[in-house]
């Protein structure tokens, strides 16, 4: 579980979805995510996707 900050200043916890875990994305510090929030309780969400780092020789 990752406590992710928006740019608004909210603070909320997230979980990391099925797709990235099998994939074996590394999530880090820093890192730069895309969330779905839950609709009944705004303190939660689900991470779907982390962008490529653009300097990264991959």
């Amino acid at each position: 579980m990752f406590r992710v900050r928006f740019y608004n200043e909210n603070l909320i916890i997230g979980y990391v979805s099925g797709r990235i875990r099998h994939s074996f994305i590394r999530i880090l510090p820093g890192d730069k995510v895309k969330m779905e929030v839950n609709h009944f309780d705004s303190s939660g969400g689900r991470i779907i996707y982390r962008p490529r780092n653009k300097n990264s020789n991959d």
